[in-house]
């Protein structure tokens, strides 16, 4: 945000100016800077006082309708809220957006009365909290500040190039929307319960509750809790209040799947947390071959029910119609999320590539196989099949974008893969920017970005992404794990602290969290507490490499030598970056260059980590690391 209070930024055709005054009234009631224009017509030239403005906005509202749509004026200021992505686009009569502009949630105000209190406006506030990268919450409508003059909120000459302002609460930032402050609009999609008798179809129930869960994440208006922190509470009994208090949201979305022959039936209800009453339920019965709507049917009707209406009826980018694909991608989907062994994720490569034989074009099943392709070639890859596993994982990534060019997974598997396998950062960026634009309703999509921009030296990007996946998936130990990641980038050990102690209490057994923890610790200069995680991790590399650097700051140089020799043996070469951290540490830079050189040979994605790396600060004034640092394409 570029100023205290939100500014907002209001586009409209000229014949749509007594509504866009309604709009802007209660905005600037609500505590918004608005700017907005009353007198420029469509066809005019750019002024210098609206590209200034547009330029300062937090966020764009655009008000679209059966003129505005054919407005070059109004598709102009659209297109460049659009490219910050700071879009936040309304209907005021339910027409659809031109093209270039339907992958944003709309907000329809065709009911809107004018009324502050109105869902609408509430929708509207959480849109501009997600577009400036806040988690929404919920609020009472503001009270203007007395002494403050009513038509300060209304027209201004597009030559005076002046800001409106007017009093009121600010959007506030509460700390974590979980427990009593959640959001009006929060939902949590509980596991849909398998009643088919054979728990062999638990992927249908358990795909279906994804899907449902990904298509209620595109809608702006809405909190989504992610997987991992709904499905805390599978196998738990009690009240629908006591769970939704659990889980820090309004209402619950439950449901169960049977399946026989070729029918699926699907139940459905929704409950209020706060009272414990259904609100809605509903059930369907489809032929498995068009089960691909009941996911649709189901987020458009939730959303109608909670009063947040949805974009869009076409369905989401990068879907199949074929039921040998879709349930090849569904038990891939089930293997993929165990991250269980090497043996899982070559099981759903597997499943994956058997959708894509069923449907070449399924571009979520090339996303896929693009996303598993990249962590087996991080994970289990031998040296030498590392770079030509990458390579097959971009291909993928790029068929996926070139089928669904709007299909988040898509974008985020292509960037992943050029930035992990390619240390392409600057090609990378693109396909994580539009991973970011089309999903970051997903906390999986927000997870991941959040962990390219820290390593892009994007510090402030990073730190708004990992809060909202945080607050989406609370009770995820990985969303907490990546948290304690980004913050020790930053330099912030104490937050890193904080979030790796989180993450172990979710799950003691979680890799990487422990070694995150040590080496926080040991920035702190708390060797003992640090030696004491660093040998509770369980991954050989990062325990390794730990305690090679902190047994050498200890003085104990015997030990340190021992850590590193294990390091050597038995990880080797998969390992070339964590040697060349350990001599930078142990001011060798002279070997710690060489390494660093050998492991690029190689392909080791190790080095997506070379310039947000605490390790390397005692190279970093060396010549030569920077001029390694520009051969990357890193500076």
């Amino acid at each position: 945000m570029s100023s205290d209070q939100p500014t907002v930024f209001l586009s409209y055709a000229h014949d749509d100016r007594i509504k866009a005054q309604q709009l802007n009234a209660v905005l600037a009631e609500r505590g918004y800077t608005v700017w907005w224009d009353g007198l420029i017509e469509g066809g005019a030239q750019f002024a210098k006082s609206i590209r200034d403005a547009l330029e300062a906005a937090d966020v764009v509202i655009v008000l679209w309708s059966e003129r505005s749509i054919e407005s070059d004026w109004v598709c102009d200021e659209a297109a460049q809220g659009r490219e910050r992505h700071r879009l936040v686009p309304l209907s005021l009569d339910g027409s659809l957006p031109p093209l270039g502009f339907r992958q944003y949630q709309t907000i329809d105000l065709a009911n809107w009365r004018g009324k502050s209190d109105a869902p609408q406006i509430a929708a509207i506030e959480r849109a501009i909290a997600i577009a400036i990268g806040q988690v929404p919450i919920a609020r009472a409508p503001a009270r203007r500040s007395q002494g403050v003059d009513r038509r300060r909120a209304m027209v201004v000459t597009a030559g005076a190039g002046a800001v409106l302002a007017a009093g009121g609460g600010l959007l506030a930032w509460r700390e974590g929307w979980i427990g009593p402050h959640h959001s009006e609009r929060s939902i949590a999609v509980l596991p849909f319960k398998n009643l088919s008798g054979d728990p062999a179809q638990s992927y249908l129930s358990d795909g279906l509750t994804e899907e449902v869960r990904s298509a209620l994440s595109r809608n702006a208006g809405l909190m989504v809790l992610a997987s991992t922190s709904s499905n805390t509470v599978r196998d738990q009994k009690g009240d629908a209040v006591s769970i939704a208090r659990k889980l820090g949201v309004l209402y619950l979305l439950e449901g169960s799947v049977q399946r026989a022959g070729d029918v699926v039936r699907v139940a459905i209800n929704l409950t209020n947390g706060e009272t414990g009453f259904s609100e809605w339920s509903q059930q369907v019965e489809r032929r498995l071959d068009d089960i691909f709507a009941v996911e649709s049917e189901i987020a458009r009707t939730v959303s109608n029910a909670l009063s947040v209406q949805m974009a869009t009826d076409a369905p989401a980018p990068g879907g199949t119609r074929n039921v040998r694909a879709y349930e090849a991608y569904l038990r891939g989907k089930s293997l993929y999320n165990l991250t269980k062994d090497e043996a899982t994720d070559r099981q759903a490569r597997a499943q994956f590539e058997n959708a894509i034989a069923a449907d070449p074009k399924f571009a979520l099943a090339h996303a896929a196989l693009s996303r598993v392709l990249a962590s087996i070639a991080s994970a289990y890859a031998p040296a030498a099949e590392i770079k030509p596993t990458y390579a097959v994982a971009i291909a993928e990534g790029r068929t996926a974008v070139g089928l669904a060019p709007d299909l988040a997974e898509g974008n985020l598997a292509l960037g992943y893969a050029m930035f992990a396998g390619q240390l392409d950062m600057k090609g990378a960026r693109r396909f994580y920017d539009l991973a970011y634009r089309y999903g970051r309703g997903s906390a999986d999509i927000l997870l991941l970005y959040a962990a390219y921009t820290i390593r892009a030296g994007r510090s402030a990007e990073a730190k708004a992404a990992i809060e909202r996946a945080v607050a989406l998936d609370p009770l995820n130990p990985r969303s907490h794990r990546a948290a304690g990641s980004i913050a020790y980038a930053a330099r912030d050990y104490d937050d890193s602290i904080g979030h790796s102690r989180r993450a172990l209490e979710l799950n003691p057994a979680i890799t990487n969290a422990n070694a995150t923890l040590g080496n926080a610790l040991m920035q702190q200069g708390k060797l003992n507490e640090a030696r004491t995680a660093l040998t509770a991790e369980k991954s050989a590399m990062f325990r390794l490499t730990g305690l090679a650097v902190l047994e050498h700051r200890a003085g104990d140089r015997q030990a340190a030598q021992r850590a590193f020799d294990s390091l050597m043996h038995e990880v080797g070469d998969a390992a070339l970056y964590q040697q060349a951290e350990v001599m930078a540490q142990w001011g060798r830079p002279d070997d710690a260059i060489a390494l660093l050189y050998k492991a690029r040979r190689i392909g080791d994605s190790g080095l997506t980590m070379v310039i947000s790396d605490p390790m390397l600060d005692p190279i970093v004034r060396d010549p030569r690391y920077r001029a390694f640092v520009r051969e990357l394409g890193f500076a």
